[in-house]
């Protein structure tokens, strides 16, 4: 069966808007996250989130995540043509996620 995949911004109605809890996660993450030169795109980007709540839907965190990357380090994410999610199950107060940004075809970093 031939079928179009549906994107986010097709699925929901109307405008959305950022909440409270997001302005102060993108706002504590474009602080935090480190001053780097990405190289050339296209882009292989590897996720990895450890979660205290085994219920957590490995994808959530991906685009508020990936948004906040673009806004920090410059580029768009129509650049990304690969990615990887890996969730991993930690104890409570241990809640951690990492990215990695490489050039598709030389593995630069």
């Amino acid at each position: 069966m031939k079928i179009k995949p549906l994107s986010v911004n097709d699925a929901w109605k109307g405008r959305r808007y950022k909440s409270d809890e997001y302005k102060r996660y993108e706002h504590a993450l474009l602080l935090l996250l480190p001053k780097i030169k990405l190289p050339e795109p296209p882009y292989r980007v590897s996720f990895e989130f450890g979660f205290s709540n085994t219920a957590a839907d490995f994808d959530n965190p991906v685009k508020p995540l990936t948004d906040i990357l673009q806004k920090k380090y410059g580029f768009n994410d129509k650049e990304i043509l690969e990615a990887t999610i890996r969730k991993i199950n930690v104890i409570k107060g241990q809640e951690y996620f990492k990215v990695t940004i490489e050039n598709l075809f030389n593995n630069s970093k």
